[in-house]
């Protein structure tokens, strides 16, 4: 305790030190402890592609506060880190390498393309990783897994084959989302739907028997090529009698049918639609139902193929400009309209999707669905908040088989082989080198890979060494909590949990937190495309992990969206300067001071009252962080710290380190060090660098401040006269508050009159009168009943059981500080006409970018504010003048 800190705090000669420190002395590692309860949070693995953003830097700001807080409380936390192969991302990253030499993976082939990949993950594979140690993030490295190391691999394998033989796996043609970029399907919860304002187009499709036309609403004529027939409700009383008849498809010139099936919306154009079922959902399912043919004129690459005839190698958008026009030079066109509709882009690269029909692999969910329904709602599983459950279980409740082929190279490769003898398809968990029904060795595997989610899905018990039965998965599964955002409840969460429930037959986890998106100052979503992502690892270099931590988890509520401001992250960064401050203060008075136990009997009441309310919130964050409120427990910590604490009692306490008596000094000290190191354990989790570096200069307990006791509410700490400490501080406040509405100079000691209600008020005053004296720069006070005479130039305040008069004779210059006022506001009324002509000018409103406009309607707020609170102030005074 002898060193000194630093006058300031510099975070980057503190973080990379403490960090590398915690590293070496391996406190990031999880036992397997049977005298120690586990708590295990495994990561939301980042892809392998990925770099820190805010959403990251949030998620895992969360999951590190709650394994601190967790490892401090003495259970063995094991927070498992991971990366995720991300198919689709990572091969399209190479592919733009490749491409940037001029070749492409075809060139390549197979395998050496897949080392070329290889040799990607390996030199870039492990920057996220990096980033999240820039952070802070403690998790136990010595597990780090990849969704395609060797353990993993053969999950997925035993996964498989475990549905294929149940019977859970299926391969068939069905219709898919396409992504003509991507070249590969996507599911159905990849697809992301954008509004887009398009057109309505309306065709005649003319009846066999030359009785007429129907006409028939689309958005897509291009795949007019494709139609089997025309659907109209059964229940539509327009077309009653056309159900069965037959119709000329326009420029194909082949008969189709009418048919009725109640899935026509008979508010949409004009009630009949065109039954594409090789290029629409929809669709598919009613050519299943009325035995439909199905014709695909679009290939993979959304150019027009060769049933498309004459318009054989168009792009299909080229070729829908090309059928309209035909339509209309054949008299098929009657007319199109506006239409503001949904459609569907690939989730990576934005492509407008192309649903096709093809051969592919899928999981039938309805089975797997109904054990992850009822562990949530029985309760095993707990969204926070809760009203997030509702989607997970509307989804679930409504959910359609996933399609989990993917036509990539990069990836768990679908382990099926076909035999090209005798067409045996064979499903294993090993290699297959001959025909299990022929014996021929002329078998080739499915080319294709596995959906990442599919892997994803296994996370929380594949990383723990599944499917051995390893001594982690018995002690760490299943984990404790999830921390994630709500745009991966589909994609992650619903999955992990039928996964677990099929093969562990438990839950993965109790607790699914779920967090919000971090947005820009604007509210708008941080993106490329606006310009407006901010990097976290830019903030970390400027103000260090700590205060982009801090910034983050503050204010922060589960579920909800939170904006990021740059004044947030600048109050973060004068948060950790007010911790290192108050902590190097205490330390400079430290220099006689040796550890011992505090003798409750000798507390005055100031001390009594901070020890109580360290006390007070030490039960608040831990209860908050249980329900995990963790910005409300964050919250907590920095109101104490600074408000009570640096403003309050810190002032307090130099009254005895500055004064002679040595036994008050004592208990000053063994408080103040008490209070602080409490404080410190509270914020560790928050801040663990600027916390780590004070504990290793103040405590003299354990090896760091990560593996400290948690602290822990004290009953003995209750003491129950500390409301007094609360009449105290309400006379300094509105003294202060006198001295500065009448701008008295802090150099000028005032004396105050204080008028009673009671006794035991008086008694409590005048036993704090040095506090008064010296937070409220008084240099006497005089207390009296009713009959005590007030000078006339005095201001009052009132507190409760008392009222406090300033005599103001000999403060303040009341002629002075008139005419000063009166300049103050005649200026303020000059700013205030000035910025309602702007405000009033239609060229300004109408010209001027809309923040621009906002600063200046803030601007007049603010005039308004500060010339109402001059005016009460000249009041105030010419009243005095009077007196």
């Amino acid at each position: 305790m002898q060193k000194n800190l630093p006058s300031v705090y510099d975070p980057k000669e503190v973080e990379d030190k403490w960090y590398e420190f915690w590293e070496k002395e391996n406190l990031f590692h999880a036992e397997i402890d049977s005298k120690k309860r586990p708590f295990t949070i495994v990561i939301p693995p980042p892809n392998v592609t990925g770099q820190l953003h805010m959403g990251h830097a949030l998620n895992n700001t969360l999951q590190d506060i709650l394994i601190r807080t967790k490892r401090m409380q003495g259970y063995s936390a094991l927070w498992l880190p991971g990366t995720d192969h991300a198919g689709i991302a990572t091969e399209a990253k190479v592919k733009e390498q490749l491409a940037d030499e001029g070749l492409s993976k075809y060139d390549l082939g197979r395998e050496k393309f897949l080392e070329r990949v290889w040799e990607w993950k390996e030199k870039y594979g492990d920057t996220i990783i990096n980033q999240l140690k820039k952070l802070g993030s403690s998790c136990d490295w010595s597990r780090l897994r990849f969704t395609m190391d060797e353990g993993l691999s053969k999950a997925v394998r035993e996964v498989f084959v475990r549905l294929y033989e149940k019977g859970l796996i299926y391969r068939g043609h069905y219709i898919v989302n396409w992504c003509p970029t991507c070249k590969t399907t996507l599911s159905d919860i990849e697809v992301e739907h954008e509004d887009r304002n398009d057109k309505l187009y309306y065709v005649k499709y003319p009846y066999k028997d030359g009785s007429g036309y129907l006409t028939v609403a689309t958005t897509r004529p291009e795949t007019i090529l494709g139609d089997t027939a025309v659907a109209v409700n059964p229940n539509d009383e327009r077309y009653k009698g056309i159900i069965g008849k037959t119709v000329i498809l326009p420029i194909v010139e082949k008969e189709i049918p009418v048919i009725g099936d109640s899935y026509v919306d008979t508010e949409f154009g004009t009630g009949a639609v065109k039954v594409t079922p090789g290029h629409d959902p929809n669709d598919f399912e009613m050519g299943l139902r009325h035995s439909l043919p199905i014709i695909i004129v679009i290939d993979d690459n959304g150019i027009m193929n060769d049933n498309a005839g004459k318009f054989k190698g168009m792009d299909r958008f080229d070729c829908r400009k090309a059928i309209v026009e035909e339509l209309q030079q054949e008299g098929f066109f009657e007319k199109m309209e506006d239409l503001n509709h949904s459609v569907g882009h690939c989730y990576r690269c934005h492509t407008i999707v192309e649903p096709v029909v093809s051969k592919q692999w899928f999981v039938k969910m309805e089975p797997l669905a109904k054990p992850a329904i009822d562990v949530v709602k029985q309760g095993e599983v707990k969204f926070v908040p809760e009203r997030f459950a509702k989607i997970y279980l509307n989804w679930l409740e409504n959910i359609r088989d996933w399609c989990i082929s993917r036509q990539l190279w990069w990836g768990h490769r679908i382990p099926a082989w076909y035999c090209q003898e005798c067409g045996e398809t064979m499903v294993s968990r090993d290699d297959v080198k001959v025909c299990t029904k022929c014996g021929s060795s002329n078998i080739e595997q499915d080319p294709d890979v596995l959906d990442t989610w599919f892997s994803s899905a296994l996370w929380p018990f594949s990383t723990l060494g599944w499917p051995e039965d390893t001594p982690d998965l018995k002690y760490f599964y299943p984990t404790s909590v999830l921390v994630t955002a709500y745009d991966i409840i589909f994609f992650w969460v619903a999955r992990m949990i039928f996964s677990a429930m099929e093969f562990m037959k438990k839950p993965p986890f109790e607790y699914v937190v779920i967090t919000g998106l971090v947005r820009d100052a604007q509210g708008r979503k941080m993106s490329k495309s606006l310009g407006n992502g901010i990097d976290p690892l830019e903030v970390i270099d400027k103000y260090g992990a700590d205060t982009l931590r801090f910034t983050l988890c503050t204010g922060n509520a589960p579920g909800n969206d939170m904006r990021f401001y740059w004044e947030k992250v600048e109050s973060s960064r004068n948060f950790a300067n007010k911790i290192w401050n108050a902590s190097r203060f205490i330390m400079m008075n430290l220099e006689d001071f040796t550890p011992g136990e505090i003798d409750l009997s000798k507390l005055a009441l100031k001390d009594r009252w901070i020890l109580k309310r360290i006390n007070d919130v030490t039960r608040d964050v831990t209860d908050s962080l249980e329900k995990f409120e963790i910005g409300m427990a964050a919250q907590k910590i920095y109101d104490f710290f600074w408000n009570e604490f640096c403003d309050w009692y810190i002032e307090m306490a130099k009254i005895d380190l500055y004064g002679k008596n040595s036994g008050a000094r004592r208990i000053t000290q063994l408080v103040l060090v008490n209070v602080v190191e409490q404080a410190l354990k509270l914020l560790h989790p928050f801040m663990p660098f600027i916390t780590e570096e004070i504990w290793q200069h103040i405590s003299r307990e354990g090896l760091s401040i990560m593996v400290s006791s948690w602290p822990e509410y004290k009953p003995e700490w209750e003491f129950e006269d500390v409301d007094q400490m609360e009449l105290v501080m309400d006379a300094v406040r509105g003294i202060r508050n006198i001295r500065a509405e009448m701008n008295v100079p802090p150099s000028k000691q005032a004396s105050a009159l204080v008028r009673v209600s009671s006794s035991s008020v008086k008694d409590i005053l005048r036993g704090n009168l040095d506090i008064i004296y010296s937070l409220a720069k008084v240099s006497k006070m005089e207390f009296g009943e009713e009959d005590l005479q007030i000078p006339h130039k005095a201001v009052s305040c009132v507190i409760k059981g008392a009222e406090i008069f300033i005599p103001m004779e000999g403060l303040v210059d009341l002629d002075t500080e008139i005419a000063r006022l009166e300049k103050e506001k005649s200026n303020l009324k000059n700013e205030i006409e000035r910025v309602n002509k702007k405000l009033s000018n239609q060229g300004f409103l109408e010209k001027a970018p809309q923040d621009i406009v906002e600063k200046e309607q803030q601007k007049q707020k603010d005039y308004q504010e500060m010339l109402q609170k001059v005016e009460q102030r000249l009041k105030m005074m010419a009243d005095l003048s009077s007196k």
